[in-house]
């Protein structure tokens, strides 16, 4: 076996279909987001990033950098530990509690990522419901997908938003059968939103357990940023992205069980803290709700104006359709290199082939010049491009 060759091989197959995947080196300017610097090898340049999932920029405000000076100055840099030993700190209780308060809940659970959380929890749940059933929405996340895998037992997949696929599977399996339903609120490549209330409905009426991915609504949604379920009322769902939100035991089993915690040293407490700082205050103010629901519908306006293929939803996200892998990557990068305006390309497997999209994600401190200076860039290219235009495009 030459194993460089193999490697070499699997590496430029993703080159020769456009789906090699380039970091942009870059660095956030504190205080002027989404203004940042590039590197490169001619030095430095000046950018705008248009990609960022820090939705309200609550990275760059100042309660929330406070909070983790002080956490810093306080105890320091590192946990110190697994959660179990020595690696929970006051602030991670404190960041917990707030949690729980603001989805209804008995209790949370921290993990150091979205992607653990997922995978952890879905896994585990299979484990401690002995011949459960997971039904997942078709367009759920990766991690969603990985724990459900590795959970190892049974699944069936259901059309994205799909309440009468999702009903017929359900009523299919036998009432005593533990069963999950796994689906997000916000689908973060199309910014679909999940009828939450409906499947709740279902699951109550076929006596399953629901579990629900908030992490692309968190904040964003809701009188106090709870999210959909908190917007629409709906809050009796079990657990969403980068925590877990449920009752006491359901926590307190993954907790007990799940490998992907017990194992994993914890979040810095400066993390905690901001983390805990962040939702503090947004569950008060409403001016970084507003104003980001404002931009996102202006930048939609305004690229649909522009004759741009804008993939019709009703969130936040603002995905734009190339359906090409080789043009998107070649936009982004034109984008970059010419106009100084950060937006990743999102191809395959992320987002079906033939559906590969810029998404861009106006935050609120996007001023008018920025989505000026964004919009006459991407009509510039799409006529240098020859790519199809359209007022709307509805997502796949």
């Amino acid at each position: 076996m030459d194993y460089d060759a193999q490697f070499a091989g699997a590496l430029a197959r993703l080159r020769d279909e456009g789906r090699y995947r380039v970091f942009a080196d870059i660095r956030r300017r504190r205080g002027s987001f989404p203004a940042a610097e590039r590197f490169g090898t001619n030095g430095t340049r000046d950018i705008k990033v248009w990609c960022s999932n820090d939705y309200l920029g609550m990275g760059q405000h100042p309660v929330v950098l406070a909070a983790m000076h002080e956490a810093l100055d306080t105890v320091g840099a590192g946990s110190g530990g697994t959660r179990n030993i020595s690696g929970t700190t006051h602030y991670h209780v404190e960041l917990e509690a707030e949690i729980a308060d603001l989805h209804g809940k008995d209790a949370a659970l921290l993990f150091t990522s979205a992607y653990v959380a997922n995978d952890a929890t879905l896994s585990t749940l299979q484990k401690l419901l002995p011949g459960c059933v997971i039904l997942s929405d078709e367009k759920n996340h990766a991690s969603m997908i990985a724990g459900i895998r590795n959970g190892g037992g049974p699944k069936l997949i259901f059309k994205n938003n799909d309440l009468a696929d999702l009903e017929g599977k359900l009523a299919a399996l036998p009432r005593e059968t533990p069963k999950v339903i796994a689906f997000e609120s916000v689908y973060s490549m199309d910014g679909l939103i999940s009828p939450i209330g409906a499947i709740c409905d279902l699951a109550r009426k076929y006596n399953a357990l629901t579990y629900l991915d908030e992490v692309h609504a968190v904040g964003m949604y809701g009188p106090r940023g709870g999210g959909i379920a908190e917007r629409d009322g709906v809050m009796d769902f079990g657990v969403m992205g980068g925590y877990i939100a449920a009752s006491a035991d359901i926590c307190d089993a993954i907790r007990s069980y799940a490998p992907g915690f017990i194992f994993t040293t914890s979040l810095a407490p400066a993390l905690a803290a901001g983390a805990c700082a962040s939702i503090r205050h947004l569950k008060s103010s409403n001016v970084e709700r507003e104003r980001h629901q404002e931009r996102a519908r202006v930048v939609k306006r305004r690229l649909k104006a522009a004759g741009l293929p804008v993939m019709d939803n009703p969130s936040h996200i603002v995905p734009v359709l190339v359906g090409d892998p080789v043009h998107c990557k070649a936009v982004s990068d034109m984008l970059l290199d010419r106009f100084a305006i950060y937006v990743q390309p999102i191809n395959y497997p992320t987002v079906p082939r033939g559906t590969e999209r810029l998404r861009i994600t106006p935050t609120p401190v996007h001023s008018d010049a920025d989505i000026d200076g964004l919009v006459a860039a991407l009509g510039a290219l799409w006529t240098e491009c020859e790519l199809a235009r359209g007022t709307r495009v509805v997502a796949a």
